[in-house]
């Protein structure tokens, strides 16, 4: 099987006044003659070593399944510089949204031959990494249309954002929850339901009209069964 490549890039971003790590997966047979679709992770490295996602999108294209994608993973530097970037109500969470939209696109825009359509444009992420995923599809419609979202966190200001949007139409969801998550550990020290708020937000998006996938799955708030969920979530985003 031909591999892709993965890259290590960087650049510094204004809004988060800080370099940024890019981890960059280019699919077997890239050229720059061609443009691809792409997707942005929050937890970038996650994605890229417990989701292994690379194999994953060699499995997926060398059989057809996908068309050839860029896949972009931004890794976060620790758990408190994760919960100031993607709760949504973090110090930064604001700043992260603008930082993807307004300095990461038009950055991978100008280093890879990339499709400049909402449409061919997808965020993803697990847990908090997906609620700020989901947060930002919100806020900028008109630059990313898809999300794939494996168990997020969701509260208050998640429904109230749901609650406030227009442009459903615009966007394409793909929304899983693992059927055992209602007792998930928590950074400080708590443990909090996430299956519930999942299918009260569910309940929402369905009334909705917007293109949306939603299962609850076998497993817990792990990668090991995320993971395992990739291949699906990828063809429901990038079908052939």
């Amino acid at each position: 099987m031909t591999k892709g490549t993965v890259q290590d890039l960087t650049f510094f971003s204004n809004e988060l006044a800080e370099e940024t790590q890019v981890l960059v997966y280019l699919p077997p047979q890239y050229t720059p003659l061609y443009t691809y679709p792409f997707c942005i992770a929050q937890d970038g490295k996650d994605y890229f070593q417990l989701g292994r996602i690379a194999r994953v999108l060699d499995d997926l294209i060398e059989n057809g399944e996908i068309e050839p994608i860029l896949f972009f993973g931004i890794p976060y530097k620790n758990v408190p510089d994760r919960k100031v970037k993607y709760h949504p109500e973090g110090k930064l969470s604001a700043n992260y949204r603008q930082f993807l939209a307004n300095e990461l696109v038009p950055f991978i825009e100008k280093q890879f031959p990339v499709a400049e359509t909402a449409s061919s444009r997808a965020l993803a992420g697990d847990s908090l990494a997906a609620t700020i995923s989901l947060l930002t599809a919100l806020k900028y419609p008109n630059i990313f249309g898809k999300v794939m979202l494996h168990s997020p966190y969701i509260d208050e200001y998640v429904y109230e954002e749901v609650d406030n949007f227009k442009d459903w139409n615009r966007l394409k969801i793909y929304h899983v929850i693992g059927n055992r998550e209602t007792e998930v550990d928590m950074t400080d020290g708590n443990t909090a339901d996430f299956l519930a708020p999942n299918r009260e937000l569910a309940k929402k998006l369905k009334k909705k009209p917007v293109d949306y996938f939603y299962e609850e799955i076998e497993g817990n708030h792990t990668w090991k069964y995320w993971q395992k969920d990739l291949k699906r979530g990828l063809t429901e985003l990038f079908p052939l």
